[in-house]
C-alpha cells in the first residue's frame, strides 16, 4: 500500500517538481491527506483542504494544489499504484480565478524616471543585480528569484528555464542581452559559488536559498514608486505594452513572455522560428532601457 505522501517523493524525482511547487504541497495537502492511502483518496478529501485555501483568499493556489494533486495521481496510475485520477473531478468546483491587473508603467517618460532611479541605487549588489536582470530579461519575479547558476550558458548566452519552474509547466528558454550577461557575469564571483544567482541576504556565503519575494516590490518603494504604480511583476507589462507600440511582432512578444500556447505543435514550432527575433528583440530592449539613463 502507498501512501499519497510518499507517492507526491517519488513524483518529485519523476517530474522534478521545483522547490517551490513541494513547499505548498506539503504546507496544504499532506496535513489533510498526506497519510491516506493513495488509492482510497476521493474528490470530496481533496476538495476540503482546496476549499480552505479558497477561504484565504488564495483561489490560483487553490487552483495550483489542485494541478499537483493530479501529477501525483497521475503518476500513481502510471506506477500501477492507483486506479483514476480524483483531482480531475474537481475541475469545476473551485471559484474561477479572477485575473488582478498588476501594477505597471508604460508612460515613456515615468519608464526614464524608474530607469535614473535604478541607475542611482546605491544599496545591495546582487539586490541592485537582480532589479535591473528583471528590467532586461522581464520574466516572472519567481523565475527569477529560483534562477540557478545550472540554467545559465553563458556560452550560448541563453537563459533555460526547466518546465517545473514555469508556470505553464513548459520549459523556456530566454536569450539574454549583452546587459543580462554582463550582470551575470559580475555576479558571478559573488554567488557563484552557490545554488542561487540571486541568493537570499541572510545566507549569501551558502546561496541555497532564494532571494525573498518581496524583495524587489520592497525596493521599488524605496526608490519612490507607490503600489499602485510599480511592482516586481511590471516589468512584463512594461516590455509587453511598450514593445507592441514599437512595432515587435505580437507572436514574438508572447513567446519572450511565455504565455502559453494552446497548440503544442505550434508551440514547438514558434519556440524555434522566433528564437532569433526574440533575441534581437532582447538586445534592443535592454539598448533601448540604457538609453533612457542619458
Amino acid at each position: 500500500m502507498r501512501y499519497f505522501q510518499e507517492s507526491l517523493k517519488l513524483t518529485l524525482a519523476y517530474k522534478n517538481l521545483s522547490e517551490y511547487d513541494r513547499i505548498q504541497d506539503e504546507r496544504y495537502l499532506f496535513p489533510h491527506i498526506g497519510g491516506c492511502p493513495i488509492a482510497e483518496i476521493v474528490a470530496p478529501e481533496i476538495l476540503a483542504p482546496l476549499r480552505a485555501i479558497e477561504a484565504q483568499g488564495k483561489n490560483e493556489m487553490a487552483h495550483t494544489m489542485r494541478q499537483l494533486a493530479g501529477q501525483i495521481f497521475r503518476y500513481g496510475i502510471a506506477a500501477g499504484v492507483c486506479d483514476r485520477d480524483p483531482a480531475a473531478d474537481l475541475r469545476e468546483a473551485l471559484s474561477p480565478v479572477v485575473v488582478k491587473h498588476r501594477a505597471t508603467i508604460t508612460d515613456p517618460r515615468k519608464v526614464k524616471e524608474l530607469i535614473r532611479s535604478m541607475t542611482a541605487f546605491s544599496g545591495s549588489a546582487i539586490v541592485k543585480s537582480a532589479l535591473w536582470y528583471s528590467a532586461y530579461t522581464f520574466q516572472r519575479p519567481g523565475e527569477i528569484r529560483h534562477a540557478e547558476w545550472t540554467e545559465i550558458d553563458l556560452d550560448a548566452v541563453v537563459w533555460r528555464i526547466p518546465d517545473a519552474k514555469m508556470k505553464e509547466r513548459e520549459a523556456h528558454l530566454v536569450p539574454l542581452s549583452r546587459q543580462a550577461a554582463e550582470i551575470l557575469q559580475d555576479l558571478k564571483p559573488l554567488t557563484g559559488h552557490g545554488k542561487y544567482i540571486f541568493p537570499s541576504n541572510r545566507n549569501t556565503a551558502r546561496g541555497d536559498e532564494p532571494m525573498s519575494e518581496n524583495t524587489i516590490t520592497a525596493t521599488l518603494r524605496r526608490l519612490g514608486f507607490g503600489q499602485d504604480e510599480m511592482c516586481a511583476h511590471g516589468f512584463r507589462g512594461m516590455a509587453s505594452t511598450i514593445l507592441n507600440e514599437q512595432g515587435w511582432p505580437p507572436d514574438v512578444i508572447e513567446r519572450a513572455l511565455a504565455h502559453a500556447e494552446g497548440n503544442s505543435v505550434r508551440a514547438a514550432y514558434n519556440h524555434a522560428r522566433h528564437l532569433p527575433q526574440r533575441r534581437e528583440m532582447m538586445q534592443h530592449w535592454a539598448d533601448w532601457l540604457d538609453g533612457l539613463k542619458e
